[in-house]
């Protein structure tokens, strides 16, 4: 079967989007007149008749037939390679043109090649220009020699990817999920890509993520090992990275470093390509960009963040008339969320957002209050509209969440970040009631999975035709003819529903009064958790006047030593190694104070500890900001490897409150005990009756 490039993209937004476009919105996504979107769908109107389908014009265009004639058309979408190359595909193999070459191109001849005229790739290369200088890179034009590209070399990939994940995220996800299954037919993915070098940086990659605590999101893995296998490709053909970008010693101590020495050495092997420390370094930079951790492990500690989290969520509840100021979830979210966005935002690199404007357009009013938020918190760093709609999720999920009422298990299908699927989650609940609980998976955890015991999958990607389950296809944003999908499906399937005893009966009202103390039981047990803490806090909390030591180590290990002469600690040589390992991460000192905050997780820490040292003179420590800076303060903060959500909220309120505005500043700088424990004792009663409701 034959199809333009554009006949296949018309046909693409009726099947995953049916009833959602109309003409217009058509020709404005192709950028082309309503008049040539016309004359497609008559031509796209014969297609579809050999498959005994039709289009329908009911306030939007939709495909209509039944289903199993439906699927024989997706089926077959699948296998058709367009005529014609898309705008985004010729722009694409122009900037791959672009980069392979040794000297300038000639027009003529790429216009040949890309079978279009003169003018209309003197388009595609204005076009491009102006999106390559967001990435520092110019196209130079000289006339009688033709056009050249010019940049640094870690400029291009970055462009590169961006472009792939902006035009081409869609391709990318199938094209892995099939490679994963060996179902791949093409060698090359998007013109570039080799496909066995994917497969091979696919494998090694996540074989190591998965067996570290570090994690990362669908979307970011994707991002991830895209990067390394183009740059593994730029290698070969012996374009490599200046050094003036990379910082190799500063990062060599590094839990990301010591991860990506081991993938690298692995690539290396099997590729035959050799990775130096400056490429190597390079990963790290964008591991680190990408990465998330979860809510059990985020750094909660990282205070200059997590008092900007904090004021975040302020000023978008005062802006909204709601009070989030308390949702330890949206805070843990989102402190996860910022430390990779903020470190990939100060390393210049970008993050692709596929929801971007449907989040805009679906949630103004949420959106406009987090970009004002954002923009007057975080004042030196630029955040992108991109950025900006990831953080929406957040706060559009603790919001959905404050009002969800549920009851049947259903299982969501997400490929992308996890921010949209707590979101989608909470917003399933909020809008189809009977739904009791959900679980979210990725596209790689599918075949893992025990389908049986949910009553309905969901699914924001079209699975493959092989997979033998029922699911409802909705929209990331869950649009009312989403909702209507998902109340059908329950409403055609309550027989087999039913069965897993999902409706409340008179027997359920009653089992569920007889149980109605483990609430008062769970509500007990979450304040004895709090206040035995708040009393490891002050029974561990000690401020103490120290001569100095010839090195700011050796001070720390003299502390930990006091700790473990207390037997709060097990192993002090271990704790000190962790201490170690978090200050490589990046500076401790906290900017525009005298103090420096060194903290970790052990399991040799048996209870929350927090010492402060006070000196007589200063000692040069790295800071929070990466600058240079002079100590006189030595806050230690210590707690044990595993830590539940109370836990883990009592000592970020600690780490926060030393630097929530200048008095405490101050107050935390001073040597005077009384002064602290009053302080303390101000922010946890504060605390307590915020959490537990006592006006």
């Amino acid at each position: 079967m034959m199809m333009t490039a554009r006949e296949k993209a018309i046909v693409d937004l009726m099947v995953k989007k049916s009833g959602n476009h109309t003409i217009s919105s058509i020709a404005d996504f192709l950028h082309v007149s309503t008049r040539t979107i016309q004359r497609d769908i008559k031509s796209i109107e014969k297609i579809l008749k050999k498959f005994d389908l039709s289009v329908e014009n009911d306030n939007g265009l939709s495909i209509v037939g039944t289903n199993e004639n439906f699927y024989r058309l997706i089926q077959e979408l699948n296998k058709i390679k367009p005529i014609d190359f898309t705008i985004e595909e010729r722009r694409l193999l122009a900037y791959i043109k672009l980069l392979d070459a040794d000297g300038p191109i000639k027009l003529a001849p790429l216009a040949n090649e890309l079978g279009i005229s003169i003018t209309t790739l003197g388009t595609d290369i204005d076009d491009l220009m102006e999106w390559l200088k967001n990435y520092d890179i110019i196209l130079n034009r000289k006339k009688g020699v033709g056009i050249e590209i010019d940049g640094l070399e870690e400029d291009k990939r970055n462009a590169f990817v961006s472009y792939l994940l902006i035009h081409f995220n869609k391709e990318l996800i199938e094209s892995i999920f099939l490679l994963s299954n060996d179902r791949l037919q093409n060698d090359k993915i998007l013109f570039f890509l080799k496909k066995d070098y994917l497969k091979t940086t696919d494998k090694i990659v996540y074989s190591y993520i998965n067996q570290s605590e570090i994690k990362l999101a669908d979307s970011d893995y994707i991002a991830f090992i895209i990067y390394i296998c183009i740059s593994l490709q730029r290698i070969e053909k012996g374009h490599t990275l200046s050094e003036r970008k990379q910082d190799v010693d500063r990062i060599k101590n590094s839990e990301e470093y010591s991860l990506l020495i081991k993938i690298c050495g692995e690539l290396s092997n099997l590729l035959s390509i050799e990775l130096n420390d400056h490429e190597i370094s390079n990963f790290v930079t964008v591991f680190r960009g990408s990465k998330i951790v979860t809510t059990e492990n985020t750094y909660y500690d990282q205070i200059l963040i997590s008092r900007s989290v904090k004021k975040l969520i302020y000023d978008v509840s005062e802006q909204l008339n709601v009070d989030l100021s308390a949702d330890f979830s949206l805070f843990q979210g989102l402190m996860a969320h910022m430390e990779p966005t903020i470190y990939r935002m100060t390393k210049g690199l970008t993050h692709f957002n596929p929801l971007t404007e449907e989040i805009k357009q679906k949630y103004p009013l949420l959106f406009m209050a987090v970009h004002t938020s954002v923009n007057k918190i975080f004042t030196q760093i630029p955040f992108y509209d991109d950025e900006i709609a990831y953080i929406v999720l957040h706060f559009g999920s603790a919001l959905e969440l404050k009002k969800e009422e549920v009851q049947i298990h259903a299982l969501i299908i997400c490929p992308t970040g996890i921010g949209t699927s707590k979101m989608l989650a909470s917003r399933i609940k909020k809008e189809v009631p009977e739904i009791t609980s959900t679980d979210i998976i990725s596209l790689k955890e599918m075949h893992t999975m025990d389908w049986s015991q949910y009553q309905i999958i969901v699914s924001t990607v079209l699975l493959p035709l092989q997979e033998k389950f029922d699911y409802v296809y909705v929209n990331p944003l869950l649009y009312e003819k989403d909702i209507e999908s998902i109340q059908a499906y329950l409403r055609t399937h309550v027989q087999n529903i039913t069965k897993h005893s999902s409706y409340p009966t008179k027997q359920n009202e009653q089992q569920k009064i007889i149980k109605s103390p483990t609430s008062l039981t769970a509500l007990m047990d979450e304040v004895d958790i709090c206040q035995d803490s708040i009393r490891a806090i002050f029974r561990n909390f000690s401020i103490n006047k120290m001569k100095n030591e010839s090195s700011y180590d050796l001070l720390i290990q003299k502390m930990l030593g006091y700790e473990k002469q207390r037997g709060r600690i097990t192993n002090s040589k271990d704790v000190f190694r962790q201490l170690k390992l978090r200050e490589a991460k990046g500076g401790l000192g906290i900017p525009q104070t005298s103090m420096a905050l060194f903290h970790c997780r052990h399991d040799s820490v048996k209870e929350l500890i927090f010492q402060i040292a006070h000196l007589d003179s200063p000692y040069k420590l790295v800071g929070m900001d990466g600058k240079e800076m002079e100590v006189y303060t030595i806050l230690l903060l210590l707690a044990p490897q595993t830590l539940n959500d109370g836990e883990l909220e009592i000592i970020s309120m600690v780490s926060t409150t030393i630097v929530e505005n200048k008095e405490n500043i101050m107050i935390f700088s001073s040597a005077n005990e009384k002064m602290i424990r009053i302080k303390l004792e101000e922010t946890f009663l504060n605390f307590l009756q915020l959490k537990f409701g006592r006006e």
